[in-house]
């Protein structure tokens, strides 16, 4: 009867998950091959139609270079602040997360005032003689990289923050006394160490990006469609329920592979705090 009680327990959040997100997925994943004509055709229709073609090019674009730039600049935000003391971390966490008390929908109308030909970006730029004309930062794939990457920032910079504060410090200081230099001890023990937050972080970024939807409309202006905007604009304006679900279902599929891919190169707990 005991060993049996956590099965007992956990039964109702089985069943709670399974009727309100598993079903539905079934739903999407059964509209995807019989709307509308039973069969493969919405999925062959996503890797042969050019329009469609360009919409998942666009998105792992957008996403491949969201990702790279987010990984870079909160690599050295998580370096920082791992090697900072703890008073001084506090503090920098608490910046980090101030733009998760935001709405998304805020920030991208405040990226929206800052990066227009009269907002602030190009105003700065122009009183300091660097540019001649008001840059085009809006309505293009710059203004949505903008908006994501500030976005996505803190999803990078807190699993790689994880990983660096459970190093072992000695292995730094071995490094130091053996004769290695700085670069050298971080490029050789320090950067190794850290490459399993730096994958963590990858996975997640790039997971997120691929379901955008606000900052690319807003920011993108419709002149950079993502997968995410396609969707809404199949069910909602064309109706076209097939490819929809269809892009919908090769959206999962991707995020599920890639937390497989994760799981297998990293201790996900791990990334988390657990010990």
């Amino acid at each position: 009867m005991q060993r049996s009680l956590p099965a007992v327990l956990v039964l109702p959040v089985v069943l709670l998950v399974g009727g309100l997100f598993l079903l539905p997925v079934l739903r999407i994943l059964a509209i995807s091959f019989t709307e509308p004509v039973a069969g493969i055709g919405n999925y062959v229709a996503l890797f042969t139609e050019p329009l469609y073609l360009k919409i998942m090019a666009t998105t792992a674009r957008v996403c491949i270079w969201t990702t790279v730039i987010a990984l870079t600049l909160g690599y050295v935000v998580a370096y920082v602040m791992a090697n900072v003391p703890e008073h001084v971390r506090s503090w920098m966490t608490i910046c980090l997360l101030v733009p998760f008390w935001l709405s998304v929908l805020v920030r991208a109308f405040a990226w929206v005032l800052l990066l227009s030909k009269e907002g602030v970006v190009n105003a700065t730029l122009m009183a300091l003689g660097l540019v001649d004309r008001p840059l085009a930062l809006l309505r293009n794939e710059t203004g949505v990289l903008i908006g994501m990457v500030h976005y996505m920032i803190p999803y990078a910079v807190l699993p790689m923050l994880t990983n660096m504060l459970g190093m072992d410090r000695s292995l730094m200081a071995a490094s130091r006394a053996l004769g290695a230099g700085p670069v050298q001890t971080f490029l050789r023990v320090y950067l190794p160490l850290s490459l399993p937050g730096v994958l963590a972080a990858a996975v997640l970024v790039f997971i997120f990006c691929l379901g955008f939807f606000i900052t690319p409309a807003l920011l993108g202006g419709g002149k950079t469609v993502m997968v995410a905007q396609y969707i809404e604009f199949g069910i909602s304006e064309t109706m076209n329920w097939g490819i929809s679900t269809a892009f919908a279902s090769a959206l999962l599929v991707t995020v599920v592979l890639s937390l497989i891919l994760m799981s297998r190169c990293v201790r996900v707990p791990s990334l988390f705090g657990a010990p």
